[in-house]
């Protein structure tokens, strides 16, 4: 099902960070298969997710929670401290079950576990981080 980001406007630039290959290929893909957002861009870590951020400049950032080297959390708190202007919306993914995950501080718009991540799903997610604007 193809769900508009917002109706005539250009599209959204998304980073997906992951350090599994697979999982970095199937978020691109529920990207792909959502109108109106495109990847510019990915990272394996925390650290480089930070840099790749600073340099691309992403609307929207889906960030795996567990990271080589700083986790997802932590990157997270980094990106939105270093955005100047207008700060990402970042959802962060894991396998793990919401209640097993303390995003607490973190900055994180909003939790969705890896199974049940899709475009519909992606759309839901950009559309209530900008109700809370």
């Amino acid at each position: 099902m193809d769900v508009a980001a917002v109706p005539g406007e250009a599209e959204v630039r998304v980073l997906v960070v992951d350090d599994q290959e697979p999982y970095r290929r199937a978020m691109q893909a529920v990207v792909d298969a959502t109108e109106g957002f495109t990847v510019v861009g990915s990272a394996a870590s925390g650290e480089d997710s930070i840099e790749v951020a600073r340099d691309l400049r992403p609307q929207l950032v889906l960030m795996d929670v567990n990271l080589p080297g700083i986790d997802g959390i932590e990157a997270t708190r980094r990106i939105l401290a270093e955005a100047d202007g207008v700060r990402p919306v970042i959802v962060l993914l894991s396998t793990y079950d919401r209640d097993d995950v303390d995003l607490a501080g973190s900055g994180a718009a909003d939790y969705v576990p890896k199974g049940s991540f899709g475009p519909d799903r992606l759309a839901e997610v950009w559309s209530s981080a900008h109700r809370q604007d």
